[in-house]
C-alpha cells in the first residue's frame, strides 16, 4: 500500500510539472512599454522598448507606419518608427501586440510641430552659384585693394625729400 501511494504522489507531481512547462514558455504579453524620446518632432524617429515579446510583434499608431519588434529571447524587444512629416502636433497612443499573445499594451507620446534637425548633411552640400559669385567678388575686391595699397606704399616710400 505504501508503494502505491508513493507511486501515485510521484505520478501526480510529474504530471503537474509536465503540464506547467508549456505555461512557463508562454508570455504574459507586452509589459513595461517605454518610448524614447517622449516628445518627438514631425519626421523624427522614436524608439519603442517592450518586455514580454520574446517572439517579436508589432507596434502601431496613427502618427507612424507599422513597426516590427525585434525578436529577442530575453523578453526585451525594441522597434524604431519614423513619425510622419504631416502628423498633427499633439498626444498620440501607440499599441504594442506580441506575435505570441493576443494582449495589447498602449503607451502615450507627444508629437511636436516642426521638422526635426536635418543632421548628417555637414559638408556634403556644396556652395550654390550665388555663394560662389559672392565669394569670387570678395576675392577680386581684396586683390584690387591690396594692389592699390602696395602701389601707394611704393609711391610714398620712393619719394625722398
Amino acid at each position: 500500500m505504501r508503494a502505491s501511494r508513493a507511486l501515485a504522489v510521484t505520478a501526480t507531481a510529474c504530471a503537474a510539472v509536465a503540464l506547467s512547462a508549456p505555461l512557463a514558455g508562454a508570455s504574459n504579453g507586452p509589459t513595461n512599454v517605454t518610448v524614447n524620446p517622449f516628445s518627438v518632432h514631425q519626421g523624427s524617429r522614436i524608439e519603442i522598448s517592450v518586455r514580454g515579446c520574446g517572439h517579436g510583434g508589432t507596434v502601431t499608431s496613427n502618427a507612424f507606419s507599422r513597426a516590427e519588434l525585434s525578436v529577442n529571447a530575453s523578453g526585451h524587444s525594441t522597434a524604431t518608427a519614423r513619425i510622419h512629416d504631416n502628423a498633427t502636433p499633439g498626444r498620440y497612443n501607440l499599441a504594442v501586440r506580441c506575435s505570441d499573445n493576443p494582449r495589447v499594451a498602449t503607451h502615450q507620446f507627444e508629437v511636436l510641430a516642426g521638422l526635426g534637425a536635418l543632421g548628417g548633411l555637414g559638408g556634403s552640400v556644396g556652395p550654390s552659384s550665388t555663394e560662389m559669385a559672392f565669394g569670387g567678388g570678395l576675392v577680386v575686391m581684396a586683390a584690387a585693394g591690396g594692389s592699390l595699397f602696395l602701389a601707394r606704399r611704393r609711391r610714398l616710400t620712393g619719394v625722398r625729400v
